[in-house]
């Protein structure tokens, strides 16, 4: 028998309840999604202000959010990784690392676009 899905406005006043959920659980359980979380209140202000455009506003204050969500994706995979086992498999740390990767890309992607836009603003 099938379950009823809910449709419309219940739908998303339930995904939202979900994606609360998931933030809740990655503040709780992923120390470096807290860290991430924290510099927001730098990288908010120290974007809006340096940004001497909407567009590099965005972009300075954009890439970050590319950040968080990478951070998240990682933090899924590797519940889902040591949800299938605490030992040891080569493509377990592979998907690890994997997920690791991406988040240091992200972090790559916003140190160059925040010197780009920097050096272009001061130099």
């Amino acid at each position: 028998m099938q379950r009823k899905k809910n449709k419309g406005i219940p739908r998303l006043i339930k995904a939202c309840g979900y994606s609360l959920k998931g933030l809740k659980a990655a503040w709780l359980n992923e120390e470096a999604f807290r860290i991430e979380i924290l510099i927001i209140g730098i990288i908010f202000p120290l974007g809006w202000w340096l940004g001497a455009s909407g567009t590099q506003k965005a972009l300075l204050i954009g890439i970050y959010f590319v950040v968080l969500i990478v951070e998240l994706i990682n933090s899924a995979i590797e519940a889902i990784v040591d949800r299938i086992g605490e030992e040891y498999h080569l493509l377990a740390g592979r998907a690890k690392d994997l997920g690791s990767a991406s988040v240091f890309i992200s972090l790559t992607a916003c140190v160059v676009i925040w010197a780009i836009i920097l050096f272009e603003r001061f130099f």
